[in-house]
Formats: C-alpha cells, structure tokens, sequence
C-alpha cells in the first residue's frame, strides 16, 4: 500500500502540465497495445481474403459492445477507488477492488452462455450470410469460450490505475499484444508444427493473449499492491460495494454500448454496398481507433487525476487540468488532418488490395480524417463526467451522437450519396457532437464554483 500512498500525494499536488504528461506517456503505449491488437488481427486475416476480411467486420461491433460493458464497469471502480484513495480510506479501497472482481466474473458467466446460443441469429440480423457467417462463428466460438480473459483484466487494469501507477496496466498490455502479434501469423497461416487454422486462429491467438493479460493483471492486485481482500463479505456490505460501482458502472458501460451498436447499425446499412465496403468500414474504424490511442490514454491517465484531486477538494486542480487537455486534443486533432491527406493512399493499401476495399478506405480517411480530433473532444468528455460522478452526462452525449445524429445522417447520406453519404455522415457527427460536449463542459458546476 506504500506504493498507492506515493502515487497519490503525487497526484494532488506539483504542475498539472507535467503530471498529466507523466501519466499519459505510458498509457499511450499500452491503449496502442489494445488497439493494435485489433489492427494487427485486421491485417492478418485481410491476407486471407476478402470474405475473412468482411467476418472481421461484422464482428468487431459485437466484440466491442461485451468490451464496452467490462470497460463500463472498470471506469466505475477505477471512479470509486481513486475517489476512496482521495479520501485517505485504504480499507474501502480493497474493498471496492475485490467486490469489482467478483462482478466482473459474475459478467463472465452471463456473457459466455448468452454469446454461444445467439452466434447466427445476431449476425444474421446484422446482414452476415453464407461462407461469411460461418467464418464468424469458427472466431466467435473461441473468442466466447475465453471471454474471462477479456473482461476481469479490464477490471483489473482499471483498478490498478486508480492508483496512479499507469505504467503497470500499459506493460501489461503492451505483453500481451506482443504474444498475439506472435501467434497471430503461426495459427492463422499454420507455420512450423501449428496447423492453419485461418480466421479461427486469429481468435484463439487474442484468447492466449488476454490470458496473460489475465494472470498478471490478479498477481499486481494481490501480491504487489495488496488490493484483494480475502475476507469474505456480508450480503449488505458486498451490496453496497456493488451499487456504488454500479451507479458509475451501468450507465458508463451503457454510454460505451452506444458506440459499437451503432457501428453495428452503421455497417447494416453499408452492407447493401457490398462485402467490400464493410471490409473497408471495418478495417479504417481501427485506423480510427489507433490515430486516437494518444487522446484515449489522455482520457484514461484524467481518471486518476480527477478522482484523486475531487476526493481531496481540489476542485482548481480538476479545471485546470480538464481545461488543458481539451487544448491538446484540438492540437492533435489537426496533425492528424495534415497526416491522413498524405498517407490516406498508404493506409488503404494495408489490409487488403481489392479496390473497393481500397477506395472504401480512402473515401473515409478524406471525409472523415479532419473530424477526428472531434472525436477525441467526446471520448474527453465522457470520461470527465464519469469521474466527476456524473455519468448520466456521459449517456446522453453517447445517446445525442448515435441515436439523434449518427445513425439517422448515415441512413439519408447512404440514400443521398451512396457509402460515401455514409462517411459524411460520420463527420458531421463528430463536428456537431464536440461542439454540444464544449458548450456542457464549461456550463458544468465545477467551473462555476470556487475552492
């Protein structure tokens, strides 16, 4: 407990600049990690063809939405813990931590049994058919019988950070994705003794990856910070536990859904389109995604930042930090929009050399590209509001992107414009969300009261 101790009066006081920088370097390494994960799955399996390619594409939204949900409840216990580290209560700390794990298994056995009996007739209903269904459900099979290793290391990660150590989570994950980048070629291709299992192998790669992440993740919590308990709580306690992380938890985790429901709606209505333009849908939401691991570490290093400083009433800290990581997404936001005029071409020739495929992937990096550190302003937000224990904001922008504005523009672009209408539509969300997340921002109470 040392350790935790250390990290949070680093926290609270020092340059907010500098911590803040300190914070998200590793992080940025370990979300890269995460992200590349998927990337690196992507590009192995578009070497399989174009229909392994479309499998991966249809199954991304489904695997982001259970991530979503783990995700969900690791934001409400990394919320809680920091807020109890804030306060100086080391008890309430292990508990929170052990009673987070035991949801998160609790989580595990729901999705396992739920996600085996539904394969065909969700991914039927999102357009999925023929050989590309049953490539679906060879990944799918796999992924689900190992969804342990997913879920409780993002608990676990989001414990550790709480602390303020976010280079542990980042190691971790930074391993992990070292073994799928390993394996993924050796069972996807079958090389040496392994036998060519194709998209299958990709599944059972990212299953042997996650384990570890798994493993270490328990042995830090336990044996180097001491954050598990073995004392077995009372029904009232375990309780109240459970609702404090849910309050955060459920609507956190329901703000996160939104994102991969809606990519899943998205991709229906690209469907009619043609394999190739989901594949390219697919492909470029990960080159999305990685563009953006800068801002997402940003994001999750605010965790500790917030939660610690708002426990200890430092309310001017928590504005000034908030105020100068907007400023740095906008920055970045702009470098990526220089980047991707030039290496739009180079990107779409990754994954798979179909042109349509291709040109799917050009078309979104030119439309979409400058909207992306608008983007970044909404992962920002919703992060803040659910540290500041308001997460019910977070719901409500997720709900005004997808709901109000994604979904029903990328329907009349996809009728107006055809896919490229689609990615239009993608832009104007990003634009016009960022700007509702500013205005709610700074209308806030905590940027209207003084310490």
């Amino acid at each position: 407990m040392k350790n935790i101790q250390k990290n949070h009066s680093s926290l609270i006081s020092g340059s907010i600049g500098r911590l803040l920088t300190r914070l998200t370097m590793p992080m940025i390494g370990g979300i890269l990690a995460m992200v590349m994960f998927n990337l690196v799955d992507t590009i192995f399996v578009g070497r399989l063809g174009r229909d392994e390619l479309a499998a991966m594409g249809f199954i991304y939204p489904v695997v982001l939405v259970i991530g979503s949900i783990a995700l969900g409840m690791g934001i409400g216990a990394s919320s809680v813990i920091s807020r109890a580290i804030g306060e100086g209560n080391l008890q309430k700390v292990r508990r929170l931590t052990t009673d987070s794990l035991l949801l998160a298994f609790l989580l595990v056995a729901v999705f396992a049994v739920t996600g085996f009996f539904t394969i065909k007739p969700l991914f039927r209903a999102m357009g999925a058919s023929g050989v590309i269904l049953e490539h679906i459900r060879s990944y799918m099979s796999i992924w689900y019988a190992g969804v342990l290793f997913v879920i409780v290391p993002m608990v676990g990660n989001n414990a550790i950070r709480a602390t303020g150590d976010t280079k542990t989570p980042s190691l971790i994950m930074m391993t992990a994705v070292g073994v799928n980048i390993l394996f993924d070629p050796l069972l996807i291709f079958g090389m040496g003794p392994f036998p060519r299992m194709g998209i299958a192998g990709a599944a059972l790669a990212t299953v042997f990856a996650r384990a570890i992440t798994f493993l270490v993740a328990l042995y830090v919590l336990y044996k180097r910070d001491k954050l598990i308990t073995l004392k077995i709580p009372g029904l009232d306690e375990l309780w109240r536990s459970w609702k404090s992380l849910l309050y955060i938890g459920i609507p956190a985790a329901g703000a996160n859904i939104i994102q991969p429901l809606s990519i899943g709606v998205i991709t229906r209505i690209l469907s009619v389109f043609g394999p190739g333009i989901v594949a390219a849908f697919g492909a470029v939401s990960r080159v999305e995604m990685f563009s953006l691991t800068v801002i997402m570490a940003l994001a999750t290093a605010l965790n500790p930042f917030i939660g610690q400083n708002y426990g200890a009433k430092k309310r001017d800290r928590v504005r000034q930090g908030i105020k100068l990581s907007i400023r740095f997404t906008l920055y970045w936001g702009l470098f990526l929009t220089i980047l991707f005029i030039f290496l739009a071409p180079v990107v779409s020739r990754l994954f798979n050399k179909s042109p349509d495929v291709i040109n799917g992937i050009k078309a979104y990096l030119y439309i979409v590209a400058f909207s992306f550190g608008f983007r970044g302003i909404f992962i920002l937000s919703t992060n803040i509001f659910n540290v500041l224990n308001k997460p019910f904001k977070s719901v409500t922008l997720s709900l005004l992107r997808m709901f109000v504005l994604y979904i029903p523009l990328a329907y009349i672009g996809g009728e107006l414009f055809g896919y490229k209408g689609v990615f239009i539509a993608a832009a104007v969300t990003n634009t016009l969300t960022a700007g509702a997340c500013l205005l709610w921002i700074r209308k806030d109470r905590i940027f209207k009261q003084s310490d």
